[in-house]
């Protein structure tokens, strides 16, 4: 209870802080879903083929890469700048992570997404990267 303003405001911290947040009802689904093996592994063996399938677009797309073996690729241009990059593609509503932090400032942090998902944004690094 309190004013709405004041509450919006502190969500929108919070949020920002850890955008993963997770409730008493989304622990219990995590839960459930690792119980269930089958779908477990189902699942990982989705996103490692998508994933790896991404690193080879990327690598002909011209960009570095760190080794990946989680859900997301940090990725380096060669073209143009990251920031450019993030820019270009936060415009199509394409969303990755940029942090223009000295150490990583020219690397782009990359969600494994669905296989449809991962197409739209090779789409649109093409575009951006030989536009």
């Amino acid at each position: 209870i309190g004013n709405q303003k004041l509450i919006k405001y502190m969500n929108d911290v919070k949020f920002s802080i850890n955008s993963y947040t997770m409730n008493t009802v989304t622990q219990l689904c995590g839960a459930e879903a690792v119980k269930d093996d089958e779908y477990f592994k189902e699942t990982v063996n989705k996103i490692i083929a998508t994933r790896e399938n991404a690193k080879k677009k990327l690598k002909e797309l011209g960009f570095s890469l760190t080794d990946s073996k989680s859900n997301f690729i940090f990725a380096k241009p060669e073209k143009k700048s990251a920031e450019y990059v993030f820019s270009e593609l936060k415009k199509r509503k394409i969303f990755v992570r940029y942090w223009n932090k000295p150490v990583i400032k020219d690397y782009l942090r990359i969600t494994v997404g669905t296989d449809m998902e991962m197409e739209s944004l090779f789409t649109a690094l093409e575009e951006i990267l030989n536009g």
